[in-house]
Formats: C-alpha cells, structure tokens, sequence
C-alpha cells in the first residue's frame, strides 16, 4: 500500500527528460523530478521515496528525507507566519503548514514547537498540529509503574510540562519534581511513576526509594500540611482525585492508603468533609 506523506518503495515505471514517473499503485504514476533521482537508477528499480503535495498541489514524490513524516510528532521550526497559518521547516522545499486552528497558542517565527503530522481529510494534503491531545491517547494499557520510557517535552501546563511517551501517548511530569531546565521538543530518559485512577500517566525523570519509604514521605507531608493549617484539611478521602493532585501530586488511591496509615497510628480522624490532626500529634 502506498502512503502519502510515508517513505514509500516504488518501482520507476518510465523515464522521461525532467525525471521518472513512479507507480504508486492506486494513486497512478507519480513523478520524481530529475533532481531527486539516484545516479544509475532506471526503469524497473525501485528506489525510496517520501510522497507529498507540491505547491501547486500536485502529488510528488522527493528522495529528501523529511525531519518527520505523518503521524509521528516532530519538534520543528518555524519559519514565516502568515495569514493562512504558521508554516514549519521539516526538511523539504516545500514547508509544513500549522493552520492556525490547529495553534494551541499562536505560533512565532523562530520558535520550536513539538507536532503531529496528518493528512487533512478534505484536502488530502499533509498539514501539521500542535494540538497533540486531538491525535494521540492520555491513557495506555501497556504501561506499568515504575516503567523505563523514553518521552519528549511537548509543552507546559499549569501543572508542569506535558509530555509525548514513546511517540504514541502523553504524560506529565509536576513542576515540583524537576530539578533541571527542560524545553520543548527536548527527549530524554524517564519513568511511568504513576497511573491515575481515570487511568491517565504521571511521569517522572528519576524513581524515588520503596514503596514503603514513599508511603511514609506522603504522610509525612500530610502531617505537615495540617500542622501549617490549623490542624484541619477539606482533602478527604473522597475529595476528587485532581484536588488531591494539584496538592500532593498523588494518586487518590496513595492518598487514601496514606490516610488510613495514619488514622490506624491515631494521628489524625477523619470525617465527611474533611481531615483534622488529632490532639496528640499538634
């Protein structure tokens, strides 16, 4: 099956004076210009191509190998913004173009931004997105705690820096937990350190000690959070679980285990609505 926007293996069909026609099967002959030829090459060989639209929206087949290819997200630059969008340098003579619907922020000429190539459904032609969430699942069910995965910095949230692990699902690693510069588009070696309870994935550049030893540093800081509060805490063990993220940085199920460790030492009681240090413990 022939792909646009893939490096595709095509067999020369023909040669004539500005190159040689490919057969791309469903697609019909396709031309590589001259330029992009291989010495030597002729009809009957086959030679390895990337296929694209040119400017005039011709279907056209280069030997230049793209900085990505659709489907697989990229950090790429960009290079002039005008007004249908931002357009990227991806290694062709022809730029990429974000649309800028497709912007989660306006793009700038000059800047790097992390995206995903994809064939446009009414066009056919290949455009680009920054909007990695629209392509790509925040939840997998291949990987594991404590899992070894490579990942890409996609972005910043409010809650850290968002994440591509292994090119096909996101992640995000907390604010709090990085203790280095990091910029997107940049790889780099990471770790599953949790999976949430609605299944999507919290990473982290470094694994801290044992279980138990992370148990006792969440209580730890549970007991510090009361004490610098009065002694009273609205996170409960029914509170949502993004509230008890955004002040843990936690699963639920941790806070919850964590909760009961305590209330089994009678340091703290807990109610409907909310935690409260217990006398001794003040």
């Amino acid at each position: 099956m022939v792909n646009v926007g893939q490096i595709n293996s095509l067999q020369i069909t023909k040669a004539v004076d500005f190159g040689v026609y490919l057969d791309g099967e469903d697609l019909g002959e396709i031309l590589l210009p001259k330029r992009y030829l291989p010495e030597g090459c002729e009809p009957g060989d086959s030679v390895e191509v990337f296929l694209y639209h040119d400017s005039d929206d011709r279907l056209i087949a280069t030997t230049e190998k793209p900085n990505a290819v659709v489907a697989q997200c990229a950090a790429l630059k960009v290079v002039q913004v005008n007004p249908v969008g931002a357009f990227l340098d991806w290694g062709l003579s022809k730029d990429l173009l974000v649309p800028f619907n497709e912007q989660i922020i306006p793009m700038k000429s000059g800047n790097t931004y992390v995206v995903y190539p994809y064939i446009d459904e009414h066009s056919g032609r290949i455009a680009a997105s920054s909007r990695l969430d629209n392509f790509l699942p925040e939840t997998s069910i291949y990987l594991k705690p404590r899992q070894a995965v490579e990942i890409q910095i996609w972005g910043k949230s409010d809650l850290g820096y968002k994440a591509v692990i292994g090119g096909s699902v996101l992640g995000l690693l907390y604010e709090n937990e990085i203790f280095r510069p990091l910029r997107v588009g940049q790889k780099l070696s990471a770790f599953v350190k949790a999976i949430r309870e609605d299944n999507r994935i919290d990473l982290a550049l470094q694994l801290s000690g044992s279980q138990a030893n992370d148990r006792q540093e969440l209580t730890d800081k549970i007991l510090h959070h009361l004490q610098a509060n009065g002694g009273t805490s609205t996170l409960t063990d029914k509170s949502p679980p993004s509230d008890i993220y955004r002040q843990y940085h936690v699963s639920k199920g941790s806070y919850k285990k964590a909760l009961g460790a305590l209330y089994k030492q009678r340091k703290i009681t807990i109610s409907k609505d909310q935690v409260t240090l217990a006398e001794q413990s003040r």
